[in-house]
């Protein structure tokens, strides 16, 4: 497995990682954590060593899991990265108050029987919380006692990602990238790089989108986002298919198997193209089963898309998908 520096933390990371808001099971299932340990337990052992997480994945659970593995594991070095945030209810830029956010980093602790969080990552937080510095200072309190190593931020827009990068105490972006989604590679990655600040990119595979195996008559059960969330109805549209209207996305993706052809599966090609971007400290797809991952890592066994093939990627963005989502995020 090659690994990457995630930006100033130091931390050398697997460039495959996993996120695991569907580790437990498919989105809409009840959490397995018997699921959950073969995915987690598979990924350490083939190679991965950064973990994402979240207090609101399968209500908690999910961090428990996760806990479970690097407890079982003592051995080895296995970073965790979780959120905070999204339990504010309404979810809103006043809620957000430093003993609230203090609340949710001791409950992470206590749910994965930690000590320290390597990372704690702002939750795709309202875009009014970038511009208030006693959020961002709260974490430096919390280094200090050792409850938390390192902070970040997970964002939905470029704008706010921009923003984090002024506090100096940013050490990670999570930001959505994909051949679907490629703003962020125009001035974040730049700005991110700069100051040293490690790129964690989500949805690599626009909610499954990139596989190239959903068609028009693909079923997603009424408890899936893919189907209750693609106009945004319960969080940001572009958390969805990266916010792309599913039908284009399925013809664009037909323009895509055009450029890798005899490719029944186009997840590795799709997570290359990502890894093509130097910026880019980890990948963190997510994974509902033990084969959804081994798919992930047929990534490195892959050699680098030529020129030609990003450069179509690119044209195919810009005929089908830049108009719908380049600059909403």
């Amino acid at each position: 497995m090659n690994q990457r520096t995630l930006g100033k933390t130091g931390f050398s990371i697997s460039e495959i990682s996993l996120g695991t808001w569907q580790v437990g099971g498919k989105w809409g299932e009840p959490f397995s954590h018997s699921n959950a340990d073969r995915i987690l337990n598979a990924a350490v052992d083939a190679g991965i060593n950064f973990i994402d997480t979240a207090d609101v994945y399968g209500d908690g659970e999910s961090e428990k899991a996760v806990g479970r593995l690097v407890r079982s594991r003592p051995g080895e070095r296995i970073f965790v990265a979780t959120k905070c945030g999204r339990r504010l209810q309404p979810h809103t830029a006043e809620a957000y108050q430093p003993a609230a956010l203090r609340g949710f980093v001791e409950d992470s602790l206590r749910n994965m029987q930690l000590e320290t969080l390597d990372l704690i990552q702002l939750h795709c937080p309202p875009t009014e919380v970038y511009y208030r510095p006693e959020i961002f200072e709260l974490f430096d309190r919390l280094k200090e006692e050792g409850k938390i190593r390192n902070l970040g931020v997970s964002v939905e827009k470029v704008e706010e990602g921009l923003k984090a990068l002024e506090y100096t105490n940013v050490t990670t972006i999570q930001v959505i990238f994909n051949m679907f989604r490629q703003r962020p590679a125009e001035l974040l990655f730049k700005e991110a790089q700069r100051r040293d600040v490690g790129l964690i990119v989500r949805v690599p595979l626009a909610s499954g989108l990139l596989t190239g195996k959903f068609s028009p008559q693909t079923h997603f059960d009424k408890d899936d986002h893919r189907n209750f969330n693609r106009n945004g109805e319960a969080f940001d549209k572009g958390e969805t298919f990266s916010g792309v209207d599913y039908n284009t996305g399925l013809a664009a993706v037909e323009e895509l198997k055009k450029v890798f052809p005899g490719q029944p599966n186009l997840a590795p090609l799709a997570l290359r193209w990502i890894l093509m971007f130097p910026e880019v400290s980890c990948i963190i797809p997510g994974a509902s089963k033990p084969e959804q991952l081994t798919s992930n890592l047929e990534t490195e066994q892959l050699p680098a898309l030529t020129a030609e093939q990003m450069t179509a990627v690119r044209d195919i963005y810009d005929r089908m998908i830049r108009p719908q989502v380049h600059q909403l995020w």
